[in-house]
């Protein structure tokens, strides 16, 4: 039994998993966009959103453990400086998996898994909201125009009237 045992295990042993998604994070880092089954971009996209939480973070520690599973010192620099950046505002989902059909060879369903490129616009929250609904509105005194005034002014009295 599989009891709270998370991950699919994809047909390989622990160790050529493990290396297989070190090289494809390094790979969607370093690319931003790959091709590869569904199964295993559903699994890729677990690693790529923690790596990039890791560079939001930008410290010493963090940036150590980003290199305990992207071996290559070039590919976490740009995580740390190019690509988390991006992201700062973004409180999570940094990825995209697009199926793109069906492999040729095997028929095994395809799919692209890139990093998500548009701007991110945080909603308000609804403690923000609930502030302002509870705020005072400011008063604002009415201010007539000088025309309606000069209007009023030439408003003729009953008696007088032009033939």
């Amino acid at each position: 039994m599989r009891h709270n045992k998370s991950g699919k295990r994809l047909g390989r042993n622990s160790s050529h998993r493990s290396a297989m998604m070190r090289n494809m994070v390094t790979s969607l880092i370093l690319h931003e966009k790959i091709t590869t089954t569904d199964s295993r971009a559903k699994e890729l996209r677990k690693v790529a959103e923690r790596m990039i939480t890791l560079g939001k973070r930008g410290d010493l520690h963090a940036r150590r453990q980003a290199l305990a599973v992207i071996r290559e010192r070039k590919v976490v620099a740009k995580l740390f400086d190019m690509v988390a950046p991006r992201y700062k505002d973004r409180p999570g989902g940094y990825t995209r998996i697009i199926k793109v059909g069906s492999r040729l060879g095997d028929n095994a369903p395809q799919s692209i898994i890139e990093l998500v490129e548009e701007g991110f616009t945080p909603k308000p929250s609804k403690k923000a909201a609930v502030a302002k609904v509870d705020a005072p509105a400011p008063k604002v005194e009415k201010v007539e125009e000088p025309t309606q005034v000069a209007e009023e002014a030439k408003v003729e009295e009953p008696g007088e009237e032009n033939a």
